[in-house]
């Protein structure tokens, strides 16, 4: 009687012996939110991209020729812009950067001390008050904008920048997140530690616990200042100079002569593009900055 050797096949390299083998499992795309994120990048940037490619034509190109067909007006634009009325548009620009940078920044320190004070001392009243401040993180800015105008027109303040500046320092939203921050990046030990030691409380705060809150007060600062930069209504009530409008307001002002000046289009659809730019810029300054807290911190933990 004959016996057969059977030998075991050796397991495929690369692999588990004693698994069953067989093809590699496909991966699954799941499509449906796949989809449904590929529709809300459409959506978000189609209207950016339109802007861009049509600050590139004329007005003639405008009118005349393919929605996302480049054009080559866009030197011509450029120069037209800022000759108009004397270089008003770039007035415009400075002053959307001084309420936008100053507010935000003055919005940031504003909100740096109250969510500390917030997170880290126990007062009679704490919670009441900042449950009023999120009660004004829901309040519609519609239903704020006449009240700030009748009190500073009680205090003759209307008309000047401080009237777009003033209303913008208190942010309800920016206290909410520096709360929330200090809360988690800032030990009450450490705080306690560094009042053993004798330090006072102002010096706790800014060389203790701003550098801890740092990270969450850039994002504050963000905040702030893409809102303010793109506020309407308060300069629309507050403001009557054109020559203190920020940007929003002053590109309002220049589509609603291009309702009767047509050649006014270019001009305003132009601004609007250049009017993006410094959003899009601190942004990715901002980003950088947290990738390098990022980094920071892993390295010192």
């Amino acid at each position: 009687m004959s016996t057969l050797a059977v030998r075991k096949a050796a397991p495929a390299a690369g692999t588990t012996p004693g698994t069953a083998q067989g093809p590699p499992r496909r991966r699954r795309i799941a499509f449906v939110p796949t989809v449904t994120l590929l529709l809300g990048a459409v959506y978000c940037l189609l209207p950016v991209a339109w802007v861009v490619i049509a600050a590139t034509k004329s007005g003639r190109e405008l009118f005349s020729t393919f929605t996302f067909l480049p054009g080559t007006g866009f030197t011509g634009n450029l120069t037209e812009l800022s000759a108009y009325r004397d270089g008003v548009y770039w007035q415009w620009m400075g002053n959307s950067a001084l309420y936008a940078g100053l507010g935000a920044l003055l919005s940031t320190a504003v909100s740096a001390l109250a969510g500390y004070a917030l997170a880290l001392y126990r007062f009679r009243g704490r919670e009441t008050l900042f449950n009023v401040l999120l009660a004004g993180v829901l309040m519609p800015p519609v239903i704020l904008a006449v009240p700030q105008y009748l009190l500073l027109a009680q205090a003759d303040l209307t008309d000047s920048r401080l009237s777009v500046l003033l209303p913008q320092i208190l942010s309800p939203y920016g206290v909410y997140l520096a709360r929330i921050y200090a809360t988690a990046a800032v030990p009450a030990d450490v705080v306690e530690a560094g009042r053993m030691d004798g330090a006072s409380e102002w010096r706790i705060f800014t060389r203790i616990a701003l550098p801890m809150m740092l990270p969450g007060l850039v994002t504050v600062f963000l905040f702030q200042f893409v809102a303010v930069w793109n506020n309407f209504l308060l300069p629309y009530i507050m403001l009557s100079d054109d020559e203190k409008f920020p940007i929003t307001l002053g590109l309002y002002t220049l589509l609603e002569q291009g309702a009767n000046t047509p050649a006014l289009y270019t001009l305003v659809i132009t601004g609007a593009f250049l009017a993006v730019l410094p959003l899009v810029a601190l942004f990715l300054v901002v980003q950088r900055f947290w990738s390098l807290d990022l980094l920071s911190g892993a390295v010192k933990s």
